[in-house]
């Protein structure tokens, strides 16, 4: 197997896990603020996972408007990217940023 397959095999298994792990704080975010809404209590055990969503949430909506600024001058629509590098994270700036150094070349 050569190394762009091997790469391009992972960049797919981190997407696909990104994309549901994001998807899944958004959730759990969602039912925290249901649960504080209602005053239902929540374990003070899931805490610490509430912060770690929260810091992986913040890193990606981060990286999404990395993207938004950078996808205009790569000619591509800054929206539509940015919600894709929110969603699949650094990949997605590797690939925004990779782009620019095949086409150079």
């Amino acid at each position: 197997m050569n190394l762009k397959f091997k790469k391009s095999n992972i960049f797919t298994f981190v997407k696909i896990l990104s994309t549901v792990l994001i998807t899944s704080a958004i959730a759990l975010e969602s039912g925290n603020i249901y649960a504080e809404i209602n005053n239902i209590n929540i374990p003070i055990s899931l805490n610490p996972i509430f912060w770690i969503e929260r810091f992986a949430v913040t890193c990606h909506f981060i990286e999404g408007i990395i993207a938004a600024f950078y996808a205009p001058s790569k000619k591509k629509m800054p929206i539509q990217y940015a919600a894709y590098t929110f969603f699949v994270g650094t990949i997605g700036l590797l690939e925004l940023f990779d782009r620019d150094d095949a086409s150079t070349s």
